[in-house]
């Protein structure tokens, strides 16, 4: 029988599984010993059904018009248990740093005034909203959900790539990816101790729930979803189930004298959080875009009166720009005194320094170039796979517009086998953690979302540009058990809606606003 790994080749980027050909890291030596004696032929039947699995569970995106099922890789990628906790530790010190940022910033102004940050840097991003200056909920907490986006550079480190705290995506594919997993190598299992994610939704819920408005102490908590032609509606959907709570649309609420309700069966239930999944601009007609059909007017308002607590706060995208992300260095310093623990990739901005926007005009070839206010891997060039077309036109935006472009050092990404079509395949990586924010603590979901770019060569891991995902095991040090919560049910198939809505005409103006959102949900067609 031949050897899965006996054409294996080391890519350019820091291997995760083996340190040299044919020998595997002591963290993939269960998985390695696991995978060996398969077959190729096997193999690719346990693809196909977890394929399968994806695919009948409405567990699909769409590429260029065309749902297909989110590619789910057979390969884990593992994490040791003492390399996480840098992590765990490293995200939660951006996360505290960010959430004082964004009081300052809506508040006081101190880091302004400072000049830790510059005001133009604020007062220019796309997602800086002054209205919402002054609200401030009550426990302190902005970001009550974080998607930070790592890489590993070529000597293994972890570094950030960029931070998502507006409506971060791609959870719900982290749950099902490992239930998926857990079926279709359930041998792997036996032999791995791996940290369980599925405490997910309940943490998530605690800190909705930490979050409602002073004096109030049981609390109504809901999903606000764009409705049915979002891309990330599976998600929406898994959520409020797996939490217990109410999905609800824009048209389900209702905001009279600064409370807010939705309507049911029984009348109408006053609502006190919000976990909103609709972006800043379509939330509230009466603050943002007038046109909007998916929001609820005058949600702003009860959120300024201390009536309803909107998780997460109108405004965070301020802290998403990716020329503030080069500032979040500067503001762990500045906010808590502590040296970061996570460190950026090499980023140069290009509205400061005339040289600087000099040498990087000259570098082009070399850099890989981003706009500010960017998603889904839209709008990036690497500058080694560009054509001289494509050069000259960033060029040409860089120079009319250098506050919305970063340059950053092209990092080979750090690989991990992966099928492709029947033998095993280096492939690059990035991982989203999720971190999870009560006011008292900033809990981190052990594994999170790993993307995977399935062309040869590929560094942009966006399933819109034609990415995958791996389930990501966290060890707990202990080699040799069966992870403690494994579900033994099949996975769930999630329900369209509680309330079964009429997804109505697919051109409407609603259905235009849903999909309108996947450029800001970041799953699926986004950041995913």
């Amino acid at each position: 029988m031949a050897d899965l790994f006996e054409d294996y080749r080391l890519g350019p980027g820091w291997d995760e599984m083996f340190g040299e050909p044919s020998m595997p890291r002591p963290t993939y030596e269960a998985l390695h010993a696991t995978l060996q004696p398969l077959s190729s032929a096997e193999l690719g039947i346990r693809a196909e059904v977890l394929a399968r699995a994806f695919l009948d569970q409405g567990i699909t995106f769409a590429l260029k018009g065309v749902e297909r099922p989110f590619p789910l890789d057979i390969v884990p990628r593992i994490i040791a248990a003492e390399e996480w906790r840098t992590v765990e530790v490293g995200v939660a010190q951006r996360i505290r740093a960010l959430e004082a940022f964004l009081d300052d910033v809506y508040g006081a102004g101190q880091v302004l005034a400072d000049g830790v940050v510059p005001r133009r840097i604020v007062v220019t991003s796309a997602h800086f909203h002054r209205e919402a200056a002054g609200i401030n909920p009550h426990n302190g907490v902005r970001i009550h959900v974080a998607g930070v986006d790592l890489i590993r550079d070529e000597q293994g480190t972890f570094r950030v790539l960029e931070d998502n705290v507006r409506v971060p995506s791609g959870v719900s594919y982290v749950m099902e990816n490992r239930r998926a997993m857990a079926h279709v190598l359930p041998e792997v299992f036996a032999a791995t101790r791996i940290q369980p994610v599925d405490s997910y939704p309940g943490q998530l819920l605690r800190a909705l729930r930490a979050a409602a408005p002073v004096g109030v102490h049981e609390p109504t908590v809901v999903v606000l979803t764009p409705g049915v032609h979002n891309s990330a509606y599976f998600e929406h959907a898994l959520l409020a189930r797996e939490m217990g709570v109410e999905l609800v649309e824009g048209r389900d609420l209702v905001c009279v004298g600064n409370e807010v309700a939705m309507r049911t069966t029984a009348g109408e239930q006053r609502v006190d959080v919000i976990y909103r999944r609709i972006d800043d601009e379509f939330l509230d007609p009466v603050h943002f875009r007038a046109d909007s059909v998916i929001g609820c007017a005058g949600l702003l308002n009860a959120a300024r009166a201390g009536r309803v607590t909107i998780a997460n706060a109108v405004g965070n995208g301020v802290a998403d720009d990716k020329l503030l992300y080069t500032y979040v260095p500067d503001l762990i310093r500045y906010y808590l005194n502590e040296e970061p623990i996570l460190p950026n990739v090499e980023t140069y901005r290009l509205d400061e320094d005339p040289d600087v926007l000099q040498h990087v005009l000259g570098r082009l070839d070399e850099l890989v170039l981003k706009p500010v206010d960017g998603s889904g891997g839209a709008g990036i060039v690497i500058g080694s796979q560009a054509t001289d077309e494509q050069l000259a036109a960033v060029r040409d935006r860089i120079e009319f517009d250098p506050r919305g472009w970063i340059a950053q050092r092209e990092v080979a990404l750090s690989m991990v086998p992966t099928l492709i079509g029947n033998r095993l395949r280096a492939r690059h990586v990035d991982l989203r953690p999720f971190a999870v924010n009560d006011g008292e603590n900033v809990w981190v979901l052990p594994g999170g979302l790993t993307r995977v770019a399935l062309p040869e060569g590929a560094l942009v891991v966006n399933s819109s540009q034609g990415g995958g995902s791996k389930d990501t095991w966290v060890l707990t040090g202990t080699p040799g058990s069966v992870e403690p919560e494994v579900p033994e049910q099949e996975p769930v198939v999630v329900v369209p809606s509680p309330r079964s809505p009429d997804p109505g005409p697919a051109a409407g103006p609603v259905a235009v606003q849903q999909q309108q959102q996947q450029q800001s949900t970041r799953v699926g067609e986004a950041q995913c």
